[in-house]
C-alpha cells in the first residue's frame, strides 16, 4: 500500500466521522455529551461496544499469539463471559439505583470523598496510560506501512490522530461515540471476515477437508490442564478472565458511560446481554483467523510472528488489494473506536469526579477546556512512548499495568458492595498506592523463586490484598447504615 493511498483512507475515514458527528445533532449541553440524555438505543450500543472492546492491540495481537499460545486465549474469553453476567447483575443496578453519571460517584456517596477521588484518579491514570500506548502500537503499525516513506515524524501523525477524534467528539460526546463506534464495529468486522475468506481460499480449504486440516494445526488447542504453575492453566485463566471483564469493564468509567446512556436498566442489561455473545463469537473468530494466519505464514516462508504478522500478511504478501484496504480500514477502526471512547470518558471523569464541574454555562465551558486537556495529554503520552521507551521489557509492563491499576478499584467496589463496612477515607489513597506495589514484589518473586506465574491472575492477587488492607483501616469504625440514593445524587449532580 502506497503513502498516498493510506493519507486517502484516512482522510475518508476522517471524513465519515466528523459527517456522523454533525448528523447526530448539535447540542452542546454537558447531559448530551456525558449521558446522551438518557436514550440511547440499547441495540446500538450493544453492537458499538464489540469494537471499543477490540482495541487496535487486539486486533493485531490477538491473531499473532496463535503461534505462541495456540487458542488458550479462550480461556480467558470464556470467563469474560462471566464478568459481563456479574456486571449485569450486580453493577449495573447499583449505578442505575444511585443514578450516577460517573460511575466513581458511587464511593463518595459509601467511604468519602477521599475515596471518590484516589477511584476516579486510578482509572484516569490507567486509562490514560493504556490508550495512548495502544495508539502508539497503532501508528507505529501505520509508519511501517507507508507514513515513513514520507518521512513524516511520529509526533505529527500522533497530534492530526488526536486532533480529529477531538474535533468529532467535542460537541455531542457520548452520543456521537455511539454511532461512530457502530461504523467503527462495522469496519473491524469486515476486515475480519474477509481475513477468513481470503486466506480460507489461498489454503485451497473447503467444507469437506477443512475438520482434517484444522485438527492437524499444532495451534489449536484451546484448554491447557497440565502445568498449574503456568500462568496458561485453565483454571487462572478463566477466573482471571472473570476479574478482568468485571473490574476493566465493569468498574472503567468508558465502558459503563455508554451502558449508563441507556434508557433505562432493562435496556442496559440487554445490551450487555447481547453483546457477551456477540464478543465470544467474534473473539472466536479473531483465533480462527490467527490459526489461518500462522498456516499460510509457515506454508509460504514468511517469518513475520506476534503482532507483525496479520500486518504482514495483508499487506505484503500479494493476498489482494481487498483484504489489504480491509485492514487498514479495521486497524483504523479498532484505534480509534477506542480512543475517542477513552478522550470522552476520561474529559467526563476529571470533570465530574476530580474539577466538579458546575451544572451551567460555565460547566459546559469546564467540559470543553477539559476535554481539550485530556486530548493533550493522550498526546504526549503517545510521544513519550515513542521516543523515550526503547526497552522490550518496559512495554511487556505497560501491557500489564492496567491490571495493578484496577486492583484498588476491584477491592474498593467489593467492599462497598458486598459487606458494610465502613473505611478510614483518610487512609485509603495510601493503601490504593501502596497494593500495587506489593502485589508487583510478590508476583515478580514468586515467579523468580517458585517458579509460579501469576499471569493475568495478578488482577486478583491485587484486588484481594487491597480489600483486605482496606478493610483493617475500618476496623473499630460504625458499620454503613445505607443512604438515600436520592440525597447522595443531588450531591454529585
Amino acid at each position: 500500500m502506497s503513502a498516498q493511498s493510506l493519507g486517502l483512507c484516512l482522510l475518508m475515514y476522517f471524513g465519515v466521522l466528523y459527517g456522523i458527528s454533525k448528523w447526530v445533532g448539535k447540542s452542546n449541553s454537558n447531559a448530551t455529551f456525558f449521558a446522551a440524555n438518557k436514550k440511547a438505543p440499547w441495540y446500538l450500543v450493544a453492537f458499538g461496544m464489540i469494537g471499543a472492546s477490540l482495541s487496535g492491540l487486539t486486533f493485531v495481537s490477538v491473531p499473532g499469539w496463535v503461534a505462541s499460545t495456540q487458542l488458550g486465549y479462550v480461556q480467558m474469553v470464556l470467563g469474560y463471559a462471566l464478568g459481563y453476567v456479574f456486571i449485569g447483575t450486580i453493577l449495573l443496578p447499583l449505578y442505575y439505583k444511585w443514578n450516577v453519571i460517573s460511575i466513581y460517584s458511587y464511593l463518595r456517596h459509601r467511604f468519602g470523598i477521599r475515596t471518590y477521588k484516589t477511584g476516579a484518579s486510578f482509572f484516569i491514570l490507567s486509562r490514560l496510560t493504556g490508550t495512548s500506548f495502544r495508539m502508539f502500537l497503532v501508528l507505529k503499525v501505520l509508519h511501517w506501512i507507508a507514513l515513513d516513506d514520507l518521512l513524516i515524524p511520529f509526533w505529527a501523525s500522533a497530534a492530526v490522530t488526536i486532533i480529529g477524534i477531538w474535533l468529532y467528539t467535542q460537541k455531542t460526546g457520548i452520543k456521537t461515540i455511539i454511532y461512530t463506534d457502530t461504523v467503527q464495529t462495522i469496519f473491524m468486522l469486515l476486515a475480519l471476515f474477509v481475513g477468513v475468506f481470503v486466506l480460507v481460499e489461498a489454503l485451497q480449504l473447503d467444507v469437506a477437508s477443512l475438520g482434517t486440516w484444522w485438527q492437524a494445526q499444532p495451534t489449536t488447542q484451546m484448554f491447557f490442564w497440565e502445568d498449574w504453575n503456568s500462568g496458561q492453566h485453565v483454571i487462572k485463566q478463566f477466573f482471571a478472565g472473570a476479574l478482568i471483564s468485571f473490574a476493566m469493564t465493569g468498574l472503567d468509567q468508558e465502558m459503563m458511560q455508554k451502558n449508563l446512556s441507556c434508557r433505562s436498566l432493562r435496556d442496559a442489561q440487554k445490551n450487555m446481554f447481547w453483546f457477551t455473545i456477540a464478543l465470544v463469537v467474534v473473539t472466536l473468530l479473531f483465533l480462527v483467523l490467527g490459526v489461518l494466519l500462522t498456516a499460510y505464514a509457515q506454508a509460504h516462508g514468511i517469518t513475520a510472528s506476534g503482532d507483525n504478522l496479520f500486518p504482514m500478511v495483508a499487506t505484503q504478501s500479494g493476498l489482494g488489494k481487498l483484504f489489504a484496504y480491509t485492514f487498514v480500514f479495521g486497524l483504523i477502526a479498532a484505534a480509534f473506536s477506542s480512543a475517542d471512547s477513552s478522550m470522552t470518558s476520561l474529559a467526563t471523569s476529571a470533570s465530574i469526579d476530580l474539577w466538579e464541574i458546575h451544572d451551567d454555562e460555565s460547566g459546559v465551558k469546564q467540559r470543553k477546556l477539559m476535554h481539550r486537556i485530556m486530548a493533550a495529554a493522550l498526546w504526549c503520552c503517545m510521544v513519550v512512548f515513542n521516543y523515550v521507551i526503547r526497552n522490550e521489557s518496559v512495554i511487556a509492563q505497560l501491557l500489564l499495568f492496567a491490571g495493578y491499576t484496577y486492583g484498588p478499584l476491584l477491592g474498593l467496589f467489593l467492599l462497598g458492595i458486598f459487606s458494610k463496612r465502613s473505611l478510614r477515607d483518610a487512609y485509603v489513597p495510601i493503601i490504593c498506592i501502596a497494593t500495587p506495589a506489593i502485589t508487583y514484589g510478590i508476583a515478580t518473586l514468586s515467579k523468580t523463586h517458585f517458579d509460579y506465574d501469576f499471569g493475568f491472575f495478578v488482577l486478583a492477587l491485587n484486588g484481594a490484598l487491597s480489600a483486605l488492607f482496606l478493610w483493617i483501616s475500618g476496623i473499630g469504625l460504625p458499620m454503613y447504615q445505607g443512604a438515600s440514593p436520592s440525597k447522595s445524587t443531588s450531591k454529585s449532580s
